[in-house]
């Protein structure tokens, strides 16, 4: 009997004909995202949906619900109280997005060192993040009494001042506080970030004479772009959800002065019993939550999650 040589077949080749389905091989795993898709319906989609409803509507949160078409949007948008309230929210979201992207970059840089104390310093560092919102605040509260708190158990006068009965103060202390709980984060997030530069850009930097501060400056800051943006996405989007920490801090003021637009929501849906404009407020939050992200995934060039490490 004859033999011929034939090329492989596909099959043997491990490519599969187009159209073919695998059997036994891995298959499509798109189908394990199903759980978490269900989840992010159940409890994302439908209740935005429901909140976009109830702006629509009258209710006092108890009573029966009665469609208003537009009065709540109306009411809300007309009310001299939400132009402040975005001015505050945004006032403590600059600020507060100024202060902490230097200084967590700053952290970050130094704990991304290998040195083991570095390393003990980054686990206590991290600690603030694990507190409660809540829990700061009444701490906080406390040390800054002005008759009971730390100024005058120290006998500082300087620190003794009413630093949240005074407007100005009051802003202070509420950007001072959130910074000093999620500095950490943001932190560990430049850490890892810092730790994915390959070291020889730093060697051959080095070889022409760079020093620390030039690399940092002409290395560091622009390996860490996309983290960057990552972060700051976190950080401002984040902003918009302070409450229960102003909740207890200040409770909005003194005066207005600390009513951001989730106390403001807060205090028309659950004291006044007005639950249309308060779901008005809520659909505002959530606009204005997406247009930032847009905004900054813009920034990136709609590509915030490649990798750092581009033309390295």
């Amino acid at each position: 009997m004859s033999t011929s040589t034939t090329a492989p077949s596909v099959r043997q080749a491990g490519v599969a004909r187009p159209g073919a389905r695998r059997v036994g091989g891995t298959g499509s795993v798109a189908w394990m995202a199903l759980p978490a898709l269900a989840i992010f319906i159940a409890f994302g989609l439908i209740p935005l949906f429901g909140v976009l409803a109830l702006s629509f509507t009258k209710w006092d949160g108890i009573g029966v619900i009665h469609p208003a078409g537009l009065d709540s949007w109306r009411a809300e948008l007309s009310d001299p109280g939400l132009p402040h309230a975005l001015y505050v929210t945004f006032l403590i979201m600059i600020l507060s997005w100024a202060f902490q992207t230097p200084a967590s970059i700053l952290i970050g840089v130094f704990l991304a060192g290998h040195e083991r104390y570095r390393g003990v310093l980054a686990v206590f560092f991290f600690i603030p993040v694990l507190l409660s919102s809540a829990a700061i605040a009444v701490a906080f509260k406390a040390l800054l009494d002005p008759n009971f708190g730390l100024g005058a158990g120290l006998g500082i006068p300087w620190l003794s001042k009413d630093w949240l009965g005074d407007e100005k103060l009051a802003v202070g202390v509420v950007i001072f506080i959130v910074s000093w709980q999620f500095i950490p984060f943001h932190s560990l997030i430049y850490q890892g970030a810092v730790r994915q530069i390959p070291k020889t850009m730093y060697e051959a930097s080095a070889i022409e004479g760079a020093g620390r501060i030039r690399q940092f400056w002409s290395i560091t800051l622009p390996q860490l772009k996309y983290t960057i943006i990552t972060s700051s996405t976190l950080m401002v989007v984040g902003s918009l959800t302070f409450f229960d920490l102003i909740y207890v801090l200040t409770a909005g003021g003194p005066g207005d002065a600390t009513r951001v637009l989730a106390l403001d929501m807060y205090i028309t849906g659950f004291q006044a019993n007005v639950m249309g404009q308060a779901s008005v407020i809520a659909v505002i939050l959530v606009l204005i939550g997406l247009a930032l992200a847009l905004m900054f995934r813009r920034i990136g060039g709609g590509r915030s999650y490649d990798s750092q490490l581009e033309g390295a």
